[in-house]
Order: C-alpha cells, then structure tokens, then sequence
C-alpha cells in the first residue's frame, strides 16, 4: 500500500498578464490559504518532502505550507519542472518513474492534471475540480510507484481552504 498526497497551488495573481504562466505568483488569498493549509497538514502528519512545480505559484504555496507548518520539522522542497504541467497522464507518469520509497509521496501541482490524476487513480471519486490549495489523500493498492496505474486508488481525505475555520487560525471574525 502507498499514499499518495496531492495539493494544487494557491489562488495566483493575474494582476500582471505580461508574466509567463510559469511567473504567475500568488495573490492575496493564495497568501492567506497557503500557511492555514500548512496548519492543517501539519496536524494530520508529523514531516513530509513535496515535490513541487517549477511555477513560481506552486514555489511560493510550498513554503507558505511550511511556514504554516505546526511541528519541529517543516516540510522539505524539491523543486521538479516536470511537475509545472496541467496533464494528469504526465502526473502519473511522474509517479511511476520515483524510486521505491514506503514514504508518502507528495506532489505540489496544478489542474487540471490534478484533478485528472485523481480521477484516473480512484475512478468512483468523480471529482469535478481540485480548488486552489485544496489537499487530497489517496491510498494506492500497490507495493511500489512503478505499478501505479488507473483504478488503482481510493480517495480517503480531501480539505479545501474554506472548510477551514478562520477562527481557529487566529483570524479576527
């Protein structure tokens, strides 16, 4: 059995339509969502590694997430580029080239690859959309990342931002 923990970046900004998709950052509320999500990762699991897209959203998702994060040991980043893709056949593909490893693995990405990627593994799912920042669990019924294929998983946990109390964050209500 493997896990497999998907988070699609934050709300980007569109405020600059000269950047490149790739430069796109986070907007106001990417920068809010980002640590909370960190908070509520955090209580649900001690460390984790992501592997994270190349685009400066997803870079900046990544360490909001760590920032927010509760325990001693943050969140460790590496950067991939091929994870700055909207496929979710190149998603998996991805998944099936990683070393064996009982660790989790972790994938900080974008949609609609996510989404599809989720649909393809748990096909009883029916997932419509991954939000910004939302945080999906899948149990994989195999024994390393080179056997992952479609049908193989089943989604057991998913948080989006605005199921997140704000009072417990220490927001003013």
């Amino acid at each position: 059995m493997r896990r497999l923990f998907l988070l699609r970046h934050a709300k980007s900004s569109w405020d600059r339509p000269e950047l490149a998709d790739e430069q796109r950052p986070l907007n106001t509320r990417g920068q809010r969502d980002a640590p909370r999500m960190g908070r509520a990762i955090s209580e649900r699991h001690s460390t984790l590694t992501l592997h994270v897209s190349s685009a400066v959203r997803a870079q900046q998702t990544a360490e909001g997430v760590a920032a927010g994060w509760l325990g001693e040991q943050p969140p460790v980043c590496h950067t991939d580029h091929a994870l700055y893709t909207f496929s979710g056949r190149q998603l998996l593909g991805w998944i099936q080239r990683q070393p064996p490893s009982p660790a989790p693995l972790v994938l900080v990405s974008h949609n609609p690859g996510l989404t599809d990627l989720i649909n393809t593994l748990d096909p009883s799912a029916h997932l419509d959309n991954l939000p910004t920042a939302a945080w999906a669990e899948l149990e994989l019924a195999v024994d390393d990342w080179s056997s992952v294929k479609p049908g193989c998983g089943e989604l057991n946990y998913l948080l989006r931002p605005r199921e997140l109390s704000a009072l417990a964050d220490g927001e003013v209500a």
